[in-house]
C-alpha cells in the first residue's frame, strides 16, 4: 500500500470517527484528531507487517497491546472496535486483493478478542 493510500485510509477513518462522536472534539481537541489519524497509520503499518509475515497473530498482539496504551489514556476498548470497523467499511478496493481479504481477516479478529471480557 502506497503512502498516499494510506494518508486516504487513515484520514477518512478519522474524520469518520469524529463525525460520528463530535464529544472527541471536546475530549482531545484538533491534537486527539490528529493522534487518531496516526494510529491509523499505525494500525495500517501492523496490518501490513502481518501481511508480509503470514501472521495475524502479529496484528492480535498489537491490538491488546493497543488496548492497554489507550486504555491508560481513557479510550475506551469500545472506540477501538469502532476504529477497526470503520477501517473494514473503507479499507477495500485500497489494495491488492489478498492482503485486503487478509487485512480484513485480521481486523474482524482483532474486534472479536477485543469483544472479549
Amino acid at each position: 500500500m502506497n503512502k498516499a493510500i494510506k494518508q486516504q485510509i487513515a484520514t477518512e477513518t478519522a474524520k469518520s470517527i469524529y463525525k460520528a462522536y463530535p464529544n472527541l472534539w471536546d475530549r482531545f481537541g484538533e491534537r486527539g484528531f490528529q493522534h487518531t489519524e496516526q494510529d491509523n497509520h499505525h494500525h495500517l503499518d501492523h496490518l501490513e507487517t502481518a501481511f508480509e509475515l503470514e501472521d495475524k497473530q502479529v496484528f492480535l498482539d498489537y491490538s491488546r497491546w493497543l488496548e492497554t496504551v489507550l486504555n491508560s489514556r481513557n479510550v475506551e476498548t469500545a472506540l477501538i472496535i469502532d476504529n477497526f470497523e470503520r477501517l473494514i467499511n473503507i479499507l477495500p478496493g485500497k489494495t491488492g486483493k489478498q492482503e485486503e481479504i487478509f487485512m480484513l481477516e485480521c481486523l474482524q479478529e482483532a474486534n472479536a478478542l477485543l469483544s472479549k471480557p
